[in-house]
């Protein structure tokens, strides 16, 4: 038979001896079909290696399989040791590129034989214990890089060979030729695992000798990668190579997969993220053009190591330092479904330990910028940055934990870190790793997962924790973190996944708010206190989605992700505008600069009443600005201040009828300044008037200064002019009704036409005498000759809460007078409050309500309060001096004849629960309130509102309420002849 030269050092035990014995003889008769004499013998006979391969083959259903389908693997380790059986299969590999008549096929499926043997020898020497884990390690790696090469560099000789390509030497073909492959990670630091994929980076050299085309180079290189891929990912029937990810390059969203160097080191020096600086620590040309990738590398040295050790740098490794989460060893670490690679204790952070120190210190000290992590603990420790005790435990502790991962991924050759769950699962990799049983591997586990730990933890000691105990939020690199997919599920996220993704987007730098270093440190450092904040949203997934439409739209970012950093009050604000308010959400997102205001420290203490909008409108359109920027501001001004308003109410600054107010005013003066500016503009065309006068009516919400964050405006353009007046002065006159007709449909449009600002108010000019019918602008005359003589009932309610809000004074008092003088004239008491209680009959058969919470048309509703407020101010039932517009102010003035004291109170506050309500409503939604589909935060914003413990306390109260306002309307405002019967919901 002859020598076997792979002698196992020390014994294997199966899990069991019969199955063992089965598989073994399994295999031996495939070597007979097969006919391999030695492997025969070798698999039957009695001695410690066929005790050592039953061994294999029970605790390894995939090298058992292996074995089985091609037991002629074995044979040469007959006539050569395996480092000698390895290296001709390298050699092998490296001729594939050049062979006679070589097709992709072929190579395909060359590579992946040549592979599988490779990948079943290394892995029979790791367990004969013939080979360390440094040893296999660096076996898997040159593998890989050989593979690699291989198919490089017949990717480049197929080019050539169409013309896509003029090598300088075909039976050279990566010299010269500009394609440039970084291995990544473990690959690059030729620290390979057994089931492994390859990371790689592909760049190239447009003004390479081999490049035909310079400008289809992007093209054709991607092309090439992604052939590479396909030649080293894909499954066959021969099995695959190795799985190869290309995702590490910059920005993978949206950049090719083959980078040309220059924009690459653009991105790297202007872009790049403090993991990708840390991950090209590791980066080596395995492939492609080796001399242009050590180029490459180099004119990259001052990006990855940095020369002084300054704040910045400082601030820049401990910025990656928070993103992974510092165990500091309390608790019980589990063994089984434990993550060795990502888990406590485990390889990454005794990677990550080495990597910041390096960091920090590499780049004074070049000798410390080696990819490979055991060497690295070695330097540090002589250049006095670690101990010795720390160099000597990690590295004894890294190949251990290195030596069960391989284990792991060896039982059936799959990409996974973590430690079985079940008691046979854990047996099996005990005894792989020559461990007597379980337990005896769980007590050696777990110690050294605490002396990693030990010495990981010691490097936050120095670094302010942001968010004590939320757990690991790791988002470098391209592929989720399990245990942070657990954080964010447990911080209240339902798509993790996709968060991650997110927040991976924004480290990328592809919004202007994360371009520069500084910004995304900012964002780094507070990210686990905004995933907090959103997730206590409780709509956690929504909140985060808002907020990075946010973070699209902002033009910068350090002052206020400095600022959310240091006021934890203003992040949960954020928070609750994203997770409960899509309204506000949405115009932050539109407009993003109405957030501005949110920087202002006296926010919250400033009542936004008519002075102090006012004065800052004024402020804002200060200067000589022409029509077209005035309107502009002016949608800006409002969209801020809107948004500002209802910011306070939230935070509770202001309460619902005080908001009212402030939309009121914000609106008032906006109306007033675009008023103004559409007048002066108009006249610069057609000139004036005689004695022309104009005022702006406030009808509905406007006129009883109750607005929300969403409401219409309700307006009337009245105007007057000297009566001898006979058309306009200007260079194309126009006769005075026409003139003041078409500039109020200028005002129409300077106020709701979208701009690139959005839209300032859409207006209603519906309750203009006539309506639809009559002209959009109406002579004073006209008015008051209608208002006496032709107005319904329901107009001269409407006119109840009227009040002039623009326009020349003297005009203005005229119309106040009017208005006062006609809601004054006697009416029929009986036949309004029947008018009255017929029109609402009538709405509610056309328009009744969708639910409990179509608040303004439950029988009992928004409606029924209005009207008999207004049914009150007509009849001459309010005890009050002056006209008031305000419902609220009108039923707490009520005439005792008309309603009772007890009547009065409960009509007043069942307004101030349903403005509320409304106020809050509108603020936060742009549609509908649906019952089955609130966003949490906003019930807890209604409760908060309305001083309730409990939603379903809050819908009872409505209901009550609407009961009560229902049964004062049918007393306070009766039916013509029988009594209507109100319908319950």
């Amino acid at each position: 038979m002859g020598h076997w030269y792979l002698e196992p050092v020390a014994g294997l035990v199966p899990l069991n001896g019969e199955n063992a014995a089965r598989h073994l003889a399994a295999i031996a008769s495939a070597a007979a079909e097969e006919n391999v004499p030695r492997v025969v013998e070798l698999l039957t006979g009695n001695s410690p290696v066929a005790a050592f391969l039953a061994a294999v083959f029970d605790l390894s259903p995939f090298l058992r399989d292996l074995a089985r389908r091609r037991p002629q693997m074995l044979d040469p380790i007959f006539d050569k040791p395996v480092e000698a059986r390895l290296d001709e299969i390298r050699a092998g590999i490296a001729t594939l590129a050049c062979a006679e008549g070589v097709s992709e096929s072929s190579l395909m499926m060359e590579l992946r034989l040549r592979k599988t043997e490779a990948h079943f020898l290394i892995a029979l020497a790791d367990l004969a214990g013939e080979a360390d884990a440094a040893v296999t390690v660096r076996r898997l790696s040159d593998l890989a890089e050989a593979c690699v090469r291989a198919a490089v560099d017949f990717l480049l000789r197929d080019s050539h060979r169409q013309g896509k390509l003029r090598l300088v030497d075909p039976d050279r073909p990566a010299e010269k030729s500009g394609w440039i492959l970084l291995g990544m990670g473990k690959l690059g630091a030729q620290e390979l695992n057994f089931s492994s994929d390859i990371d790689l980076v592909v760049f190239f050299d447009p003004q390479a000798p081999a490049v035909v085309d310079p400008l289809d180079a992007t093209d054709m290189f991607s092309r090439l990668a992604r052939r590479l891929v396909r030649i080293l990912h894909d499954r066959t029937e021969h099995g695959y190579v190795f799985r190869t990810d290309l995702r590490l390059r910059p920005d993978p969203g949206s950049t090719p997969l083959a980078i040309p160097v220059e924009a690459a080191l653009n991105y790297y020096e202007g872009r790049g993220q403090n993991w990708e600086r840390a991950a090209m620590t590791k980066a080596r040309p395995v492939a492609g053009d080796l001399e242009a990738g050590a180029a490459f590398l180099k004119e990259l040295q001052p990006y990855v190591w940095r020369k002084y050790m300054d704040y910045a740098a400082i601030a820049d490794v401990h910025s990656i330092k928070r993103q992974i989460h510092a165990h500091k060893g309390h608790g019980e670490i589990a063994v089984r479904g434990h993550n060795v690679k990502l888990g406590r204790g485990g390889i990454r952070e005794i990677e990550f330990f080495v990597q910041t120190q390096q960091l920090i210190a590499g780049g004074r000290f070049p000798e410390l910028r080696g990819r490979e992590t055991v060497p690295m603990l070695k330097e540090l420790a002589a250049r006095g940055w670690i101990t010795a005790e720390a160099r000597d435990t990690l590295t004894r502790q890294y190949w251990f934990l290195r030596r069960v991962e391989h284990a792991i991924q060896m039982v059936a050759d799959e990409q996974t870190h973590a430690l079985p769950e079940d008691d046979e699962g854990l047996e099996r990799i005990a005894h792989m790793l020559g461990f007597a049983d379980a337990a005896r591997f769980s007590d050696g586990f777990r110690a050294a997962l605490h002396e990693v730990e030990r010495h990981y933890a010691a490097l936050f000691e120095t670094a302010p924790e942001l968010s004590s105990g939320v757990g690991n939020l790791v988002f470098t690199g391209d592929v989720d973190d399990p245990d942070t997919l657990q954080t964010l599920n447990r911080l209240g996220f339902q798509r993790p996944s996709d968060i991650c993704r997110v927040i991976r987007s924004w480290h990328f730098g592809r919004y202007r708010v994360t371009r520069s270093a500084e910004a995304r440190e900012r964002l780094t450092e507070l990210t686990p206190a905004l995933l907090q904040a959103f997730g206590q949203t409780r709509r956690a997934d929504e909140a985060l989605m808002r907020f990075d439409e946010l973070l699209a739209g902002l033009p910068a970012g350090v002052q206020l992700f400095s600022l959310l950093q240091s006021n934890p009050a203003l992040l949960k604000m954020l928070a609750t505008i994203m997770g409960a308010a899509p309204r506000l959400a949405a115009i932050i997102t539109r407009q993003p600069h109405v957030f501005d205001g949110l920087l202002d420290p006296g926010l919250l203490k400033d009542l936004p009443d008519r002075a102090y909008l006012s004065a800052r409108l004024a402020a804002f359109l200060d200067g000589d600005r022409n029509y077209e920027e005035v309107l502009d501001r002016l949608r800006i001004f409002a969209a801020e201040q809107k948004f500002l308003i209802g910011v306070r109410l939230l935070a509770g600054a202001i309460d619902p009828a005080r908001a009212g107010r402030a939309f009121s005013d914000l609106a008032d003066l906006t109306i007033d300044a675009a008023l103004q500016a559409v007048a002066a503009e108009f006249a610069t065309k057609h000139g004036r008037v005689a004695g022309g006068r104009v005022t702006l009516l406030g009808m509905g919400k406007l006129g009883s200064r109750e607005l929300t964050a969403g409401s219409d405006i309700d307006l009337i353009l009245l105007y007057d002019h000297d009566a001898d007046a006979e058309e306009s002065d200007g260079d194309k006159p126009l006769a005075p009704s026409h003139y003041f007709i078409r500039m109020t449909q200028r005002l129409i449009a300077a106020v709701s036409a979208p701009t690139a600002e959005g839209v300032l108010y859409e207006l209603d000019l519906r309750l203009r005498p006539s309506g639809n019918k009559g002209p959009v602008a109406t002579h004073i005359d006209a008015f008051r000759k209608y208002q006496r003589g032709e107005a319904w009932t329901w107009e001269h309610m409407a006119l109840s809460r009227a009040r002039t809000i623009a326009g020349d004074a003297g005009l203005r008092a005229e119309v106040e007078a009017e208005v006062a003088a006609v809601l004054a004239l006697p009416r029929d008491e009986v036949k309004v409050k029947a008018e009255a209680s017929g029109m609402r009959a009538m709405i509610e058969e056309e328009k009744p309500p969708r639910d409990l919470w179509d608040i303004k048309l439950i029988p009992g509703g928004l409606i029924d309060l209005e009207f008999i407020a207004q049914v009150a101010v007509i009849t001459g039932n309010v005890e009050q001096d002056g006209h008031a517009t305000a419902t609220a102010d009108t039923l707490a003035h009520l005439a005792p004849g008309f309603a009772t004291m007890q009547a009065r109170q409960e009509l007043v506050e069942a307004y101030a629960f349903y403005q509320a309500l409304t106020q809050m409503i509108r603020l936060c939604l742009t549609g509908n309130f649906d019952r089955h589909d609130v966003p949490p935060g906003l019930a807890d914003l209604l409760l908060a509102v309305t001083g309730l413990p409990d939603f379903g306390v809050l819908e009872a109260h409505l209901k009550d309420m609407a009961a009560t306002v229902r049964r004062h309307f049918d007393r306070l405002l009766p039916a013509a002849k029988k009594k209507r019967s109100g319908r319950d919901l």
